[in-house]
């Protein structure tokens, strides 16, 4: 697992517009020619479907040099099944706040687990 860790260096985005320019001006945007790994950012509409979300979703967690992979929250809820089924340490999937979309506790997974760790509900 130590070098399966020592790999991942890159941090990806699925989000909406705003947030994934905020996140190409932060530096997070990578492109490459390498199959599979052409770019490590989505952008999503209202109009992008649940399926389409799942295959971005299939193909960031897939990557073996991805260490995060963060994801507007209101566009997490339309594939909330994967998301919470999603077990495996790399990449973490953090969900973030978008503009127009605030952030809600109660519906991020992680903190859930967390709740259930320390025996909250």
């Amino acid at each position: 697992m130590a070098l399966e860790a020592k790999n991942r260096t890159v941090i990806a985005c699925i989000g909406d517009e705003d947030t994934i320019t905020g996140m190409l001006l932060a530096g997070i945007g990578q492109v490459t020619d390498e199959p599979g790994k052409e770019k490590n950012f989505q952008t999503c509409t209202n109009d992008t479907t649940s399926d389409e979300l799942q295959q971005y979703f299939e193909s960031m967690i897939n990557r073996d040099d991805l260490a995060i992979l963060l994801i507007n929250q209101h566009l997490a809820e339309k594939i909330r099944y994967e998301i919470d089924n999603y077990v495996s340490p790399f990449p973490a999937i953090l969900e973030i706040p978008s503009k127009d979309h605030p952030y809600d506790p109660e519906k991020d997974s992680v903190l859930r687990r967390v709740r259930r760790l320390f025996g909250d509900s």
